[in-house]
């Protein structure tokens, strides 16, 4: 049974064993045929591989029915996105190049990588451009790097929301730039690897967290920064991992970082789709991450994320079309939204979600 990369898994393909997260809870049951949700909840609970059955591997690769007009296409055809995408990847090339030297030369310019990340947020002082941005990136050739982008900028708006002094904020952003700097160790035939692993290729990757303490621990770096990429995959419940610690345990840092990590593998355009409607990814950090991710952190990262998208248009499940007029503080996924003549309170209407952002 091939297995499969999460970030490489495509709706049709069906799980060929019982997946379970790092403490042995049931996520996903064999013979599941996946569908996106399923392959989000996978992101979310930092799984990086399946075994999926011989046969579907090959499964075809949906269209991106549906996208035209949609919110994606209005954020990927102006002008602010354009200019974003061309500094970005030049961005993740320069900092590719800053890592590789990082790696051979065993030094390291703090001040140097926080100029790589700084010079996207220049003009973006609300930050929700830069999530607006990034939702709509489709870089496959270097994931790791761009992922790592992706997470400093993440984590330097998430910082801001939290009210971090300066200095503070630049060790965050330090933080998630680096925080899978240990995936450099792991061979690139299995990084980039195409598809199928085998399950000690699966292995190997999952010791990218220790690799990337062990590239830093004698770097004249913050130690929250060291911290951070050997604990961004542990969860306060203890179900993560390497060392399966509990809330007190992990660093604070890291805690922080964590949430970016998965929000940026969780909201990410995949080949089969373009970005995932926040809200959706709002309401799976609700029902199942209260317990794995710092209240302290993750709701006010999810407040803020939600009152962003505030009188902004959107379609149910049910294909009405309305406006967010009112966000709702017990359940921040179902606001109340305005429909022509009526308002739906998604709070009571269990049945109706928010599909897309229009």
């Amino acid at each position: 049974m091939p297995r499969i990369l999460t970030q490489d898994l495509i709706p049709g393909m069906v799980t060929a064993e019982d997946v379970f997260s790092y403490n042995n809870q049931l996520i996903l049951p064999k013979d599941l045929e996946l569908t996106d949700k399923a392959i989000t909840k996978l992101e979310f609970y930092s799984i990086m591989s399946v075994l999926v059955k011989e046969g579907t591997d090959n499964v075809a690769v949906p269209g991106l029915a549906g996208e035209e007009g949609s919110y994606s296409e209005k954020v990927r055809n102006s002008r602010e996105y354009k200019v974003f995408k061309a500094n970005f990847e030049e961005t993740v090339h320069e900092f590719q190049g800053s890592m590789n030297d990082l790696i051979s030369k065993h030094e390291v310019d703090t001040d140097h990588l926080l100029e790589e990340p700084g010079r996207l947020l220049v003009g973006n002082p609300s930050g929700i451009h830069v999530f607006d941005m990034l939702h709509n990136m489709r870089m496959y050739d270097d994931p790791t790097y761009a992922h790592c982008l992706n997470v400093s900028l993440i984590c330097h708006v998430f910082g801001k929301w939290l009210g971090m002094p300066r200095e503070q904020l630049e060790i965050l952003t330090l933080a998630g730039l680096l925080h899978d700097i240990g995936k450099l160790k792991i061979p690139g035939s299995i990084v980039g690897k195409p598809g199928k692993l085998t399950d000690e290729e699966y292995r190997i990757i999952k010791t990218h967290a220790v690799e990337g303490y062990n590239i830093m621990k004698d770097m004249p770096i913050d130690m929250h920064i060291k911290k951070a990429a050997l604990m961004h995959h542990e969860r306060c419940d203890g179900s993560g991992y390497p060392l399966g610690l509990t809330t007190d345990r992990i660093d604070r840092f890291a805690r922080i970082v964590s949430i970016a990590d998965v929000y940026d593998a969780m909201t990410s355009a995949r080949v089969y789709r373009g970005p995932l409607c926040p809200f959706k990814v709002i309401s799976i950090f609700e029902t199942e991450g209260l317990q794995k991710y710092d209240p302290e952190y993750i709701l006010v990262f999810l407040e803020y994320i939600v009152n962003t998208y505030m009188n902004n248009r959107v379609r149910l499940s049910n294909g009405m079309i309305g406006e967010i007029v009112l966000i709702n503080k017990l359940s921040l996924s179902r606001p109340l939204v305005h429909c022509g003549n009526q308002y739906i309170d998604l709070y009571h209407e269990r049945g109706i979600t928010i599909e897309e952002i229009i």
